[in-house]
C-alpha cells in the first residue's frame, strides 16, 4: 500500500501539472472547453465543461498506475468519457501512448492540428513530477491492489478553474470561489465493501511562487484500514469544546431549509459558502469548517472519495444525510451504482451527504434537520 500511495501522489502531482500548464496557455486553453451532454451532463450546473485537461489528466493517472498495478486497471473509474470531439467533427479517443511523441501526435488530432499545444501537453503528460516526500516507508496496510478499485475526479469544480479567479488564500480561512478550488482527487476503495480506505488530494493552485510567479501546488494524503489510520493533517488533540456552535460550509445553491436550519447551530459568521464539493469536504479536513452538508443528490463518487477516506483517518467521516439517523450513521460507500440510473447518475451520491470531523456534530446536524427534508 505505501507503493500505491507513493504512485498516486506522484501522479497527482503529474496532474496538476498538466492542470497547470492548460492555464498557462491562454489559446490552448480555449480549445479546450467542451460542453457535457446528454446522460453525463451534470444537472447541478447549467453549463458544465468538460475539458480536455479533464480527459488527459484522468488518463494520465489511469495510465501510471496500469502500468505499475495491472491487475488494478479494470477498476479504474473516472468522470470523464475519453472521447473527445474536434473542430472537424472527428471523434478521438484519448490515451497516453508509448512515447511523447505518439501522445503528441495523437493529442494533435484532438487540437485540430495544434502541434505546438499537443507537444506541450505531452511533455507534460511524460514528464517526471518532482519527488513528493509524505514519509509512507513505514506505512503497511494488509490489502492487496488485487482487491482494490479507484475514483479518478481529474478536475473537481470545473467551472472555477475555466474561470480561473485567482483569490488570494489567507491562512486559516475558506476560499469560497476562485482556482483554489480546482483538486485533482484520486480515492481508492474496498471493492469487497465499498469503503474508501487510500485518498489523495493535490492542489493544483495553492500559492503563488514569490520568485517566479508562477502557480505551485499542496498535497493532502490519507489511509484509513482496519486499525492504520495515517493523515498528512493531523488530527485535533481535543474534541470540540463544551458549547462552541457549530461551523458550517455548504453551496450557495442549497435549500433555505438547510441554510435556517443550520443558521440556528452555527455562529452567525459560520456559516460559510464555497464551491466544488471536493473542497468543501477538504476545508473539513483542515478544520476551517465542522461539517459540510448537501441537501441533493448533486455530488458523485469521484468527488468523494478521496477526500472520505481522509477524513475517516481523523476519525470522522461522509454519512449518507437521507437515510442516516442519530442512533445510525450510514457511511457513503463507492462500489455500486444505482441501477435505475443512466450516465453519471448511476454513480451519484443520491441521499445527499454530510462531511464531519466529530460524530458529535454529525449527529447534532442530522436531529437538526431530521423531518425537514
Amino acid at each position: 500500500m505505501a507503493d500505491l500511495l507513493r504512485l498516486l501522489l506522484r501522479v497527482a502531482e503529474k496532474a496538476a501539472d498538466v492542470a497547470r500548464v492548460c492555464r498557462q496557455e491562454a489559446p490552448l486553453f480555449q480549445l479546450l472547453v467542451q460542453e457535457k451532454t446528454g446522460d453525463d451532463k451534470n444537472k447541478k450546473f447549467v453549463q458544465d465543461f468538460k475539458t480536455l485537461a479533464d480527459v488527459v489528466i484522468q488518463e494520465v493517472i489511469r495510465h501510471d498506475v496500469g502500468a505499475q498495478f495491472p491487475e488494478m486497471v479494470d477498476f479504474i473509474h473516472g468522470e470523464e468519457s475519453n472521447k473527445f470531439e474536434n473542430g472537424l467533427g472527428e471523434s478521438v479517443t484519448v490515451t497516453v501512448c508509448g512515447t511523447e511523441d505518439e501522445t503528441a501526435a495523437l493529442l494533435a488530432a484532438v487540437l485540430d492540428g495544434d502541434r505546438t499545444a499537443a507537444a506541450l501537453l505531452a511533455r507534460a503528460i511524460h514528464q517526471d513530477p518532482a519527488t513528493i516526500d509524505a514519509h509512507t516507508d513505514g506505512l503497511s496496510v494488509p490489502l492487496s491492489p488485487s482487491e482494490l478499485g479507484i475514483w479518478i475526479d481529474p478536475i473537481d469544480a470545473t467551472s472555477q478553474y475555466i474561470e480561473g479567479r485567482e483569490e488570494v488564500l489567507e491562512e486559516g480561512q475558506l476560499s469560497p470561489s476562485g482556482l483554489h478550488c480546482a483538486l485533482v482527487l484520486i480515492g481508492v476503495y474496498l471493492r469487497s465493501t465499498g469503503e474508501p480506505v487510500m485518498g489523495v488530494i493535490n492542489q493544483p493552485f495553492n500559492h503563488k511562487d514569490p520568485a517566479g510567479g508562477g502557480w505551485r501546488g499542496k498535497h493532502f494524503w490519507g489511509v484509513s484500514f482496519g486499525d492504520v489510520n495515517v493523515c498528512s493533517v493531523s488530527r485535533p488533540k481535543d474534541g470540540p469544546a463544551a458549547g462552541r456552535r457549530l461551523s458550517a460550509v455548504l453551496s450557495s445553491s442549497e435549500k433555505q431549509v438547510v441554510k435556517e436550519t443550520l443558521t440556528s447551530l452555527c455562529s452567525p459568521d459560520k456559516l460559510m459558502y464555497a464551491s466544488g464539493a471536493g473542497y468543501k469536504i477538504l476545508c473539513v479536513i483542515q478544520g476551517l469548517a465542522d461539517v459540510y452538508v448537501l441537501s441533493e443528490g448533486s455530488t458523485y463518487k469521484w468527488d468523494s472519495c478521496a477526500p472520505h477516506a481522509l477524513l475517516r483517518a481523523l476519525g470522522g467521516g461522509v454519512a449518507d444525510l437521507k437515510t442516516s439517523s442519530q442512533d445510525q450513521q450510514v457511511e457513503l460507500t463507492y462500489h455500486q451504482p444505482y441501477a435505475q440510473g443512466k450516465g453519471a447518475e448511476r454513480w451519484a451520491n443520491r441521499g445527499g451527504l454530510v462531511a464531519y470531523r466529530d460524530c458529535s456534530q454529525l449527529c447534532s446536524v442530522i436531529g437538526a434537520l431530521r423531518g425537514k427534508l
